[in-house]
């Protein structure tokens, strides 16, 4: 017995120790997952309404990524390991994958599947790296792992609508670790509220003027905690996690209102020749447009589509949106039925402040003795008609007692996981943050969809006086969701008394395509998943045409990416401008005004812009060939006055810059504008390689993967950006090519190679390099088998200015001297140099350190040398009278923001109360 006792031992001590082992790879595999799961969340592409979701993320497979050959893998994995030892949280440098996009066109906005994107935490939190968790003992881990896994099964037993909302969910380890630098129960006992300043790894300390009524232990209130900026919204986050926890927030019934069982089934019918018909007495609308950004231009030619005189505009420009305000506040002032709302709010997507916005319009309104309205509609500058306003006045004087929202049409429980609606919210810092999981009040029916609805003016009374039960605690549990105005509406309505006049239509045709548009956007200003419907383009405009419903408003559109199809529908709706009428297919959409202050813009614009109007003075001086001749010489004054984007014909065709300058003859201020035009910076291998599958390459900042453009028109770029090369792909069969970049001294930054899939249409990637960039003419190359395919060049600008002043020595030298070390990544590349025939000259390196130390106007003339590289002067005029013979007017040119743009223009009335 002793000796069966004895040869027992070891087998139980191996089953225990295997055991153990699979406990340790279970931990450092959920690790694993969950520091991906947040970087893939923190990462990846930045973009710019739809609806909210936890969108499925993006794993994709190795063929996505950019493949390296053996030598180069190897030397990457060795440095792939060495950051990750030095980081641990990958989001500090994100890696991005190689995205290959289709067109492939799904109606249905917001159907993703189901993923956990609850695992945020601190931005400046550095996580230990995986290999600690292997250090601890083996009997810790077992111990962790059983925590964890019963703490799961313990969420799995909670229902969807049966959550408890004041649960705490306790991290199980040890929070020094994986919250803070120092117990965070310490700073809630604190008076004052401050961010202390990290040491080595770890996050800030958290402490605030007024301690929470409340321990705050929940791992999202936390995150957001720590993310937060201001002390103020820190403080807003305590106290409404606190007041949560309490049961203080949320209401836990409401009462129906609606005498119906389910949902209202009202089908309205769609007769166009009926639509011509005017009713007796026609309804009149009041339109409630929200509106932000800089596209005045496209604004007002939405605002001309829709205007007449027996109905009202109300306007609310984006707070932060002051050129647009400036606008609108001059338009609106010509028209007695315009106003612009007298507050302004900083609206965020998916923020509860649209709600907001929404409901103080409503308010405005009905308050409004002399506006005589009968609808409620609401627009943005990106939507635009496709019937007349007589089409529509016909059809909602038929259906004056509907109400038209558009419901989710999905199995309701799954509207509201994926909505986040059982998620508490809060708005502040201009984000919106996650702080926890609440219930679905009971006793009524959540519903959702569209944020774009037509209400009539019984319901909007309803829902702006009403102190029903149902109205004010959904406002209040509204206030602290996540997307409210897709929402709030539907759930109001459909347990109101007036639930029987709802229709599930809001006249509007949507261009969702979700391959392209629902890439889990906003990011950066939600904790949650987003999407965003796609422009229009001539090819939908069969679309217009060919709905079955009835139809009276289509988005999105951006004249800055296409304004074909808003061209088409102007005149499908109106008739053609006259021949001969100027400025059809021009687009001109600001970019920098001078009230705005040169604070608005970056350094590296601000330095460009300057040079571009050195290089128009340049061409003024040269238009005039006389010898000893001095009235077409200037000398620049001041910065800019403005910058526009100028395109024609959908395509980009440079900035137009309005600067001062003194005209040296005689010694008088003149106001200018230049024109400088992109020089062609693609071009193919000469010879041309068998290989013709790349249309097209380019290099940039700010790339919309949903529109497959950089945003950052022109391309500029300085030492501190982070370049992103794209490539447009032609059919063909399957290939791999590598993509080369190389520095303006030779230096071979980043190499990579690309499997371009038979249906790929575009590529893009952008390589951790170390910054700073060394300025000057960056080339990439793309090869085929080693052989170059093609090239495009890109430049990153010297700056002449810092913080908007002028550049001195000291920043000098720490922009324009290339990365430490000269290397732009870990590993080097400078083998590849006499393979790919691109030497390092010694001069050219001994240049670049001189160019390095310039300053004042040696540095400027050596920013316009490379500007002019990559620029040209097309044209200039002035603003006004000229003491320069040859100086035309700016009015009398066809690309000049001061020439005729009649499409955009808005005059007198015509004589059936039009504009258009």
């Amino acid at each position: 017995m002793v000796l069966l006792a004895v040869a027992s031992c070891p087998r139980r001590l191996a089953r225990r120790s295997r055991s153990a082992i699979a406990a340790a790879l279970t931990v450092l595999l959920i690790q694993t997952l969950i520091v991906w799961n947040f970087s893939s969340l923190d990462s990846g592409d930045e973009q710019r309404g739809g609806g909210g979701s936890r969108e499925k993320r993006d794993r994709g497979s190795h063929r996505d990524e950019p493949r390296l050959g053996h030598e180069q893998q190897q030397r990457r994995r060795g440095a792939a390991l060495h950051n990750q030892a030095l980081d641990g949280y990958f989001s500090h440098r994100p890696k991005e994958k190689m995205r290959t996009d289709s067109n492939n066109e799904n109606s249905v906005p917001k159907d993703f599947e189901n993923i956990d994107n609850s695992n945020f935490a601190p931005r400046t939190q550095r996580h230990k790296h995986q290999t600690e968790q292997g250090k601890k003992p083996l009997s810790r881990q077992k111990e962790h792992l059983k925590k964890k896994l019963a703490l799961e099964e313990k969420m799995k037993e909670n229902s969807l609508l049966e959550k408890n909302s004041n649960e705490v969910l306790h991290y199980v380890g040890d929070p020094s670790k994986n919250l803070t630098s120092a117990n965070l129960k310490d700073g809630y006992r604190s008076t004052k509220l401050h961010h202390t300043k990290k040491t080595g790894n770890s996050s800030p300390e958290i402490k605030y003027e007024l301690p929470p009524k409340c321990e705050i232990t929940g791992k999202e209130a936390i995150s957001a905690l720590s993310r937060a900026k201001s002390k103020q919204c820190r403080q807003e986050i305590a106290e409404v996690y606190c007041q949560h926890k309490q049961g203080k927030l949320m209401p836990e019934k409401v009462s129906r209102l609606c005498p119906l069982e389910g949902k209202a089934n009202n089908n309205v019918q769609w007769d166009e020749d009926s639509l011509e018909y005017m009713a007796a007495n026609p309804v009149r609308i009041a339109f409630v447009l929200v509106v932000h950004g800089r596209a005045s231009r496209q604004l007002q030619r939405m605002f001309k589509a829709i205007y007449h005189k027996d109905h009202y505009y109300y306007i609310h420009c984006d707070k932060r949106s002051n050129y647009l305000h400036r606008q609108v506040v001059q338009f609106a002032s010509q028209y007695p039925n315009v106003r612009v709302t007298s507050w302004r709010m900083a609206t965020i997507w998916g923020g509860a402040s649209l709600l907001s916005t929404y409901l103080q319009s409503m308010r405005d309104l009905m308050e409004m003795s002399d506006w005589s309205w009968d609808f409620f509609i609401n627009l943005s500058a990106a939507d635009y008609p496709v019937r007349t306003n007589d089409q529509l006045v016909a059809f909602l004087s038929r259906y004056r007692d509907m109400n038209f929202l558009k419901s989710h049409g999905r199995d309701n429980a799954r509207f509201i996981r994926k909505q986040g609606l059982d998620r508490l919210f809060l708005e502040c810092d201009t984000h919106m943050w996650r702080l926890g999981d609440r219930k679905i009040p009971e006793g009524i029916t959540v519903d959702g969809g569209s944020d774009w609805f037509l209400l009539n003016r019984k319901f909007v009374e309803y829902v702006t006086f009403s102190n029903d039960d149902l109205v004010t605690k959904m406002k209040r549990f509204y206030s602290y969701t996540l997307l409210p105005a897709e929402s709030f509406f539907h759930t109001v309505l459909e347990n109101s008394p007036f639930c029987d006049t709802m229709v599930d239509n809001n006249l509007r045709i949507t261009n969702w395509n979700r391959k392209l548009g629902c890439k889990c956007q906003y990011k950066h200003i939600v904790d949650w998943c987003g999407c965003s419907p796609n422009d229009f383009k001539p090819s939908d405009f069969h679309r217009f045409q060919q709905t079955a419903r009835p139809t009276f408003f289509a988005r999105k559109f951006e004249a800055a990416v296409n304004q074909e199809i808003i061209g088409q529908l102007d005149y499908y709706l109106y008739g053609n401008y006259p021949s001969g009428t100027p400025g059809l297919r021009s687009y001109w959409e600001n970019l920098y005004d001078e009230p705005d202050g040169i604070h608005s813009i970056s350094d590296v614009m601000l330095t460009m812009f300057h040079s571009f109007s050195r290089m128009g003075l340049k061409r003024a001086e040269g238009s005039l060939h006389t010898d000893g001749e001095n009235t077409c010489r200037y000398y620049p004054m001041g910065h800019p006055v403005s910058v526009h984007l100028y395109f024609l014909a959908d395509r980009f065709q440079g900035f137009l810059i309005k600067h001062h300058a003194t005209n040296l003859a005689v010694s008088k201020l003149e106001t200018l504008e230049t024109w400088v035009m992109p020089k062609k910076v693609f071009k193919i291998a000469n010879p041309t390689s068998d290989f013709g599958r790349l249309q097209f390459s380019e290099a940039g900042t700010e790339w919309d993967a949903k529109e497959r453009i950089f945003r950052n028109f022109g391309g500029i770029m300085g030492p501190m950006d982070e370049p992103i090369a794209m490539q447009k792909w032609g059919k063909g069969p399957n290939i791999t090519v590598t993509v080369v970049w190389i520095d303006p001294v030779n230096v071979i930054a980043a190499t990579y190679d690309i499997l371009i899939e038979s249906s790929a249409e575009f590529t893009h990637y952008k390589p951790p390099l170390n910054l700073p960039l060394r300025p000057g003419i960056w080339t990439i190359r793309v090869l085929h088998h080693w052989v170059p395919v093609a090239e495009t060049r890109f430049l990153i600008s010297p700056l002449t200015f810092s913080n908007r002043q002028p550049i001195k020595s000291d920043d000098v030298a720490k922009f324009h001297g290339g990365p430490p070390k000269n290397a732009y990544m870990e590993q080097s590349f400078q083998g590849l140099n006499p393979v790919l025939n691109i030497p390092i000259n010694s001069n050219q390196v001994e240049q670049a350190k001189k160019n390095a130390a310039l300053i004042g106007s040696k540095l400027e003339s050596w920013v316009d040398s490379l500007a002019t590289n990559m620029w040209s002067a097309v044209d200039i005029c002035t603003t006004g009278p000229s003491s320069c013979p040859v100086m035309q007017s700016c009015s009398q040119t066809a690309w000049s923001s001061l020439s005729p743009d009649p499409k955009s223009e808005l005059g007198l009335l015509k004589h059936d109360g039009r504009l258009r």
